[in-house]
């Protein structure tokens, strides 16, 4: 084979690839319409009220949250659920001032009443997993609710849960919508609630709708405590324990309930090194997860159709890889196409532009259906496509490493109490201070997919532009951006040394 022809037949893979999980959102939208009279499975508002109430354990897991864990303290013990019934397990993994400011804040509150255990642990180990199953050993409560430090749940959380667990049988899970405090905040917060609101508001809530497995989001939902322990317990052996255990509970028979109109309203990364690491940990742990699991999917009983669409599920994440092979390859296939050999090939790729047109249609239902001004929304949709290009070097890495098995620890997305644009996380404690390998990376395919774009423009190769452009701006954003913030916070730090030797 010619170095023409290998390039050539490496681009049609990758798009191949990508054009495999990206047409997946035609199938999204089609189970969407089909499933959409289920569209809500809210119970009737006489079934809510009940006459007696179980104890529910309130379970914090955090490590290092000092911006925000007292919000989520007050926000559970404001939760309209009879006091001697609920506990609240504050699950410390903290090395900081944390653990202080914890319990001077619960001090008064067990004065009042309440039934608030702090548990701080000296070491990690398991880390989130680790603190949950910890928990577990000592919950009083027969239903546990979870909730990340930087989420506000709701007054009538329990009781607009609780009563789905005594409707339906064998109900493992009641799983809300993530709902979005500071997503006006920045161009990045807008942006990355059009990435959540495609999985929360259409992929978990038709997948949920058309019978297929869901998972469980980590926080912002409640399990039967009985479904925890017959699933095998948490398990920390992949960083995405709550998918681990959403698919190990569902294929024991457990079913599981999304709330599509009932929200539990959450801080978004502020700062492009927070994402970064979330980015990291759901990518590495999806791989990880797919591995240990999907297996068992395929060795099972299910039907064939809930096989493909787990494995979708599962190994979504095997696209960014080949989403940075297309843009390293985009440039050399610009200066092949110039030599007229391959016509025929080039227009059979145009066949690709379709799963663009899959995500778009994906993204927009998922604003037309929950938000009156989607329109407003729906606007940052290139910049979310131009991200995701851009979030290829740092998730490819996160791929890798989770096809290889090599393990790192949990990293916690740092949240820093952000609402409003008066806020800023400049000068915060857990902001990122260094610049990694990979923005190394993102600023040099930033750089040159520029010339790509050039180039395509000099050759007049108009359908080449759009996607130079994308991945160009990209790369530029993310490279950017990360390099914005390591510099402000060098300084900022810069600044607090020089008062200090004053």
């Amino acid at each position: 084979m010619t170095t023409e022809s290998i390039i050539l037949s490496a681009y049609i893979i990758s798009l191949s690839i990508l054009f495999f999980f990206g047409a997946h959102g035609f199938n999204m939208i089609y189970y969407y319409f089909k499933t959409f009279p289920m569209r809500t499975k809210d119970l009737p508002e006489n079934e809510f009220q009940m006459k007696e109430y179980p104890v529910v354990t309130v379970q914090i897991p955090l490590y290092n949250e000092k911006y925000v864990i007292t919000r989520l303290i007050d926000s559970v013990l404001r939760m309209d659920y009879p006091k001697d019934k609920l506990e609240m397990q504050i699950l410390d993994d903290s090395t900081d001032e944390t653990t202080g400011i914890i319990e001077d804040h619960i001090k008064k509150f067990i004065d009042l009443g309440y039934d608030i255990k702090h548990i701080h642990r000296t070491n990690r180990e398991g880390f989130k997993a680790g603190a949950l199953k910890i928990g577990l050993e000592t919950a009083r409560g027969e239903f546990v609710a979870v909730f990340d430090a930087d989420f506000i749940p709701r007054k009538k959380f329990l009781k607009r849960t609780i009563p789905y667990f005594y409707k339906f049988d064998k109900l493992g899970l009641v799983q809300t919508r993530w709902e979005h405090l500071n997503r006006e905040y920045s161009l990045m917060t807008k942006t990355q609630a059009i990435a959540l609101d495609g999985h929360f508001v259409i992929e978990q809530a038709v997948r949920n709708r058309a019978g297929f497995f869901i998972n469980f989001n980590g926080t912002g939902g409640i399990w039967r405590k009985e479904c925890i322990f017959d699933a095998g317990n948490w398990e920390a052996d992949t960083l995405t324990e709550d998918l681990d255990l959403s698919y190990r509970a569902q294929m024991k028979g457990w079913k599981f309930i999304y709330l599509i109109n009932f929200t539990s309203p959450a801080e978004l990364p502020a700062d492009i090194g927070a994402l970064k690491s979330q980015q990291f940990r759901w990518t590495k742990g999806a791989i990880e997860t797919a591995k240990k699991i999907f297996p068992k999917v395929l060795k099972s009983d299910l039907p064939l159709k809930l096989k493909i669409q787990s494995f979708i599920h599962l190994y979504s994440n095997l696209a960014y890889p080949f989403i940075l092979l297309a843009a390293i390859l985009n440039l050399p296939v610009m200066l092949i196409k110039l030599s007229g050999n391959y016509d025929t090939i080039f227009k059979f790729m145009s066949v690709f532009i379709f799963a663009f047109i899959s995500s778009f249609l994906f993204y927009l239902y998922s604003q037309k259906d929950v938000y009156p001004d989607w329109q407003k929304r729906i606007i940052y949709f290139p910049v979310f496509l131009a991200g995701s290009m851009g979030f290829s070097v740092n998730n490819t890495k996160a791929v890798f490493e989770g096809l290889l098995d090599k393990k790192s620890e949990f990293v916690r997305t740092p949240k820093y109490h952000i609402r409003g644009k008066e806020d800023s996380w400049h000068g915060k404690k857990y902001v990122n201070k260094k610049l990694s390998f990979t923005t190394y990376i993102e600023a040099f395919l930033a750089v040159y997919c520029f010339v790509g774009v050039v180039i395509a423009v000099a050759t007049a190769q108009v359908a080449a532009i759009p996607f130079q452009l994308m991945f160009c701006s990209g790369f530029s954003l993310i490279s950017y951006l990360s390099i914005r913030q390591v510099v402000i916070s060098n300084r900022i730090n810069a600044q607090k040394l020089a008062l200090n030797a004053e």
